[in-house]
């Protein structure tokens, strides 16, 4: 009876734990209403309105600098195909535009950082 005791206590404990960004990893949560990809130690939070595409990347939690920086997005809203280049704008990576946006739409963003090998990703909208 101890056992099984102990045995759901270790688990109540481990359900109530924090999740593990806490803990010492990094937060993978939308910073900018966008959905975000993890990709080797960088996220990639791809945020897609009907007139803009914006590419937010994240080192460890912090922005990356994007001097020299470029990604491709290609956008696939059911049979449609959207090739778009994105360049530095602020913070992010972004290219202007008329975009299908919304729950279906799918996306793959390489990005091209300078010194570093390229970082693909993919995204579903919601």
């Amino acid at each position: 009876m101890r056992k099984t005791l102990s045995a759901v206590f270790a688990i109540l404990a481990l359900s109530l734990a924090p999740p593990a960004a806490a803990v010492g990893g990094h937060d993978h949560t939308p910073k900018h209403g966008g959905v975000v990809a993890e990709v080797k130690d960088f996220d990639l939070e791809l945020v897609v309105t009907t007139d803009r595409v914006r590419l937010y990347l994240r080192d460890h939690g912090n922005p990356v600098k994007l001097d020299g920086a470029n990604a491709k997005v290609t956008l696939l809203a059911e049979t449609e195909k959207v090739e778009v280049n994105l360049t530095p704008v602020g913070g992010a990576l972004e290219a202007k535009g008329s975009f299908k946006a919304g729950k279906g739409v799918k996306a793959v963003a390489v990005v091209s950082l300078p010194g570093k090998a390229p970082l693909t990703a993919r995204f579903a909208l919601k």
